[in-house]
Order: structure tokens, then sequence, then C-alpha cells
């Protein structure tokens, strides 16, 4: 924070005195733009920790957030940030709660005197604030970061449901582009259910895929050849009149694979199979 011992003494001092009016001043200037979103008793609660925490950073002499003494203060920030993001608020919205100290300090303190001193040690808790300020904004930006990185995995495995269809049938129904992440996605659960459910076939239908490239198609092969590993077997379905066009101009080969032009004949064709094996068993 940039602040000699005495500085440090003195604003905590400064802090401290009327800290009840400080607090209940804070949080009005917080209260306007939240505009009701949190209740007033939480927001007091938010705002004395915030100051209780503050004041005794300074009194320790932790003038720097890197400072072990300053750990309680890292944490109440922290603990905010990760709170506000969790709940929706907006950085700046987040941000306005250790910003409001400042408008408080100028309820509370009388300046109509013209203090030196007392100018100079606003001025100095004005720059404690700032920091404050941005180390809350840093930690906000990470704690979104982090909501919208989970998000969009849930979304992932939302978007790439494996379904038991049969005794001994599962599928898996592809909508939409089908890049290298979901490919990682579809790879892992259709195997986990495989494993789970033992079944010997599984469908791999995209007939929600607007678009096959080589790329998508190598994910699927990729898809087909992990599955092969674990004993068994895919039939690709949704094979569209157009998709098909596309795969021939590519000169794509999917070998011994079978596709069917729908989810209801590759289900058919499985039960085939299953009961071909089930006869040869029976011989």
């Amino acid at each position: 924070m940039g602040l000699t011992a005495a500085e440090g003494e003195r604003i905590a001092a400064l802090l401290d005195t009327q800290a009840d009016k400080l607090t209940a001043s804070w949080t009005d200037a917080v209260a306007a733009p939240l505009r009701g979103r949190l209740t007033r008793a939480e927001l007091q609660r938010q705002v004395q920790d915030l100051h209780r925490a503050i004041v005794e950073a300074l009194r320790a002499g932790a003038f720097d957030l890197t400072d072990e003494r300053s750990a309680d203060l890292r944490a109440t920030l922290v603990e905010l940030s990760r709170g506000r993001a969790r709940q929706g608020f907006t950085a700046s919205e987040t941000a306005v709660t250790v910003f409001g100290l400042k408008q408080a300090l100028f309820d509370v303190v009388d300046v109509r005197g013209g203090d030196a001193q007392v100018l100079a040690d606003l001025l100095a808790v004005g720059q404690v604030i700032d920091d404050l300020g941005l180390f809350t904004f840093e930690t906000y930006a990470k704690a979104r970061e982090g909501l919208i990185a989970d998000q969009a995995e849930q979304l992932l495995e939302l978007a790439t449901p494996v379904v038991k269809l049969w005794e001994g049938v599962v599928a898996i129904p592809l909508v939409g582009t089908l890049d290298s992440a979901r490919a990682q996605v579809v790879m892992e659960r259709l195997l986990e259910t495989l494993v789970e459910t033992g079944s010997p076939y599984a469908i791999i239908d995209i007939t929600g895929v607007p678009a096959v490239d080589t790329q998508v198609a190598q994910h699927i092969l990729k898809t087909v050849v992990a599955a092969r590993l674990m004993g068994a077997e895919c039939i690709i379905s949704g094979i569209r009149p157009q998709i098909a066009q596309t795969i021939v101009a590519l000169g794509i080969e999917f070998g011994d694979i079978a596709t069917k032009a729908t989810l209801a004949d590759a289900l058919r064709h499985a039960l085939r199979l299953i009961e071909a094996t089930r006869k040869a068993r029976s011989n």
C-alpha cells in the first residue's frame, strides 16, 4: 500500500474513529448502485467485515496485500469478489463496495478546518482504497473466468448425452458443430457408458450435425477406434444425402464401419447383430 508505519497507524485511527457512523455511511454509498439486490443487513455485514479487516491490517503494519499479516484482509476481499461473481453482479457493482469507503470518509471526516495532516491522510487512505479496489476487480475477473469455464464444460456435457436404447445398445446423438473439445467429451462420455452398461454396440447419430468435414470425420473415427478398444462396435447413423455427397467428395473412408440413414435403421441393425450373436452362441 506504500505507507509508512506512522501513516498506517494514523489511517487506522481515522477509520476507527466514529466506526459505526462511517460503516453506516459506507453502506449507504454502496446500497444505491446495487439497487436493492442485497439486503441492507447483508450489505452492512460485508462492509463491517471489510472495515475491521482493513483496520487490523494497517495496525499490524501490513501495508502490502502480499504481506502475511494481510491474510485476513485478502480473504475478506476474495470472499466478497467470488460471492458477487457467483451472484451475477458486475465488476463495477463489486468494486463499488470498496470504493464506497471514499465517499463515506468525506461524509464523516471534517475537512473544513483545512488541517494539512488530515488532508494528507485522506489522500493516503484514498491510495489504499485504490489498491484494494484493484485487487477486488482482479479477483472478481478470475472468479468469473472460472465460472464461465465451468459452465462451458457443463454445457458440453449436457449437449452430448449418452442414452441406453436397448439392452446392449447405447446411442449418442450429436447436435451442432463437433470441435476438438467437444469430440473429447463425446469420446469420454461414450467410453464411460460402455464400461458402465457393458454394451457391445454404440450408435453415433450425426443427424443434428450441420456439416461433416475432414476434421469432424476424424473425430468420429477416433471415437469408433476407442470404442473398439473397449470391445464395442459403433454404428454411424444420420447420413443424409448432402452429408453423403460431402463425404464422397472429400474422399473420407469409413472402412468397415456400419453406416445407416436414420437412428431407427441403426437400432434395427444393432438388434439383428445381437440376435445373430445370441443364436450363434446357442448352437
